[in-house]
């Protein structure tokens, strides 16, 4: 998993990473529900949902956002009402996403971000 990411990187960095993933949520909680009716069932709302709040938490988060670059992308050829420009710079910006990686504050950096090895010296 590690290999996915760079560097996880901290201060203005981290936190501007941290406010992509949040507005990669919030683009993918409003803009996938809106450009649908209604949400039908428990389970269409929770594909809205659950990448938005792994997003929120950083917790895969290359994978969710790719998986919410396919969501966009699915509203975009099924809704006919659709703002292609608006739903293609989310699209977009869920590519950024996936291609930095969830920064050092999140749940990718705790679990699966660098650690120090000890390598003790034989004599």
């Amino acid at each position: 998993m590690q290999r996915l990411f760079s560097i996880f990187p901290s201060g203005t960095a981290g936190t501007a990473l941290l406010l992509l993933r949040v507005l990669v949520a919030i683009l993918v909680l409003v803009d996938g529900s809106a450009h649908w009716a209604l949400i039908t069932s428990f389970w269409i709302g929770a594909v809205f949902v659950l990448p938005a709040a792994l997003l929120c938490a950083g917790l895969l988060t290359p994978y969710v956002a790719s998986l919410g670059l396919l969501i966009l992308a699915g509203v975009l050829v099924l809704s006919p009402n659709s703002d292609a420009f608006h739903l293609s710079c989310a699209i977009l910006t869920c590519v950024v996403l996936a291609l930095l990686g969830p920064g050092a504050y999140s749940f990718d950096a705790r679990l699966f971000g660098r650690r120090v090895l000890t390598v003790s010296s034989r004599e």
